[in-house]
């Protein structure tokens, strides 16, 4: 049997498309290679090696994981951590699935949106800046203010107390509106048709919010969860620019001591071997809440 002109056409034309799309992935798949991969892969040997910048890697097993256990430092970033992981993600989720939720239901404006998305167009260094000078405890601004009821000076960056609240509310300005964003895509993604049922059968906005938005919203909601405490357990810009982890190591999180590790006292490899304990906290971290959350399933079905 003889093969149309046609049929061997449609196979010309799909071996074409399919290197036309490895032409197009190939400059990502280096990238991902050459900057996460490689660089990834090497962090893991070194994490087995005494390394300094003056030495070669030296293979010691074990021993860099060992010693980390027995840091008392590592201990205490990690908590400080998992501190402004809580607070931060705490305090902007809630912001953000207010803010979502009232622009879905009271105005979709285009510029309302812009105006929202505006703090996370300015870098991390640019606000730490900013609000290292406002919340300056002879004078900033904030604590002029404060001044004014009464209240303070309250020393923001200086306090043991204070320090991670300030650095944790100071990212929830500048992430707030995008992840607000997010949220919002996916409240556009539940079916209208709902709200109005509901509001026949006389449900208020309260009970519509937790019996229609919160079940529907849940897949979206975990991804972005997901997403923003691995970046919040990423903190380090932040923080450099303000605190340097002090006073005392109250604000020192764990990119902070892996940073004063590799680029201070030149350990690379205890760096590395803090850098893969963080990775598989994050994994564990990710998974869990993944499975927990039910990201992968939607309550439409």
């Amino acid at each position: 049997m003889t093969t149309s002109p046609s049929a061997r056409g449609a196979r010309r034309r799909h071996r074409d498309d399919t290197a036309l799309a490895l032409l197009f992935i190939a400059p990502a798949s280096i990238g991902l290679l050459v900057f996460l991969i490689w660089p990834m892969i090497t962090g893991i040997y070194y994490s087995f090696t005494e390394y300094t910048t003056l030495t070669p890697p030296t293979w010691v097993g074990l021993q860099n994981y060992r010693e980390m256990l027995a840091d008392s430092v590592f201990w205490n970033a990690l908590v400080v951590t998992v501190l402004y992981v809580v607070i931060n993600i705490g305090v902007q989720t809630i912001v953000a699935l207010v803010i979502a939720v009232l622009m879905q239901r009271l105005t979709q404006s285009t510029i309302l949106r812009s105006l929202v998305l505006t703090p996370y167009l300015v870098s991390n260094v640019v606000a730490a800046i900013v609000f290292l000078w406002i919340l300056d405890t002879q004078l900033g601004i904030a604590n002029i203010a404060l001044g004014w009821f009464g209240i303070g000076p309250i020393q923001f960056w200086s306090n043991e107390a204070w320090v991670i609240p300030t650095i944790a509310l100071v990212n929830v300005w500048r992430h707030m509106g995008y992840t607000a964003l997010l949220i919002f895509a996916g409240l556009q993604s539940i079916p209208s048709h709902l709200y109005e049922a509901a509001r026949t059968d006389g449900a208020t906005e309260v009970q519509m919010f937790r019996r229609i938005t919160m079940p529907l919203l849940r897949p979206i909601l975990a991804l972005v969860l997901i997403m923003t405490i691995i970046g919040s357990f990423q903190v380090f810009d932040t923080v450099s620019v303000t605190t340097q982890g002090g006073p005392a190591d109250a604000s020192r999180v764990l990119q902070m001591y892996i940073y004063q590790n590799a680029f201070a006292e030149y350990e690379f490899g205890y760096a590395s071997a803090l850098s893969v304990a963080l990775l598989l906290i994050l994994l564990v971290i990710t998974f869990t809440q993944y499975r927990l959350s039910r990201a992968g399933e939607s309550d439409l079905d």
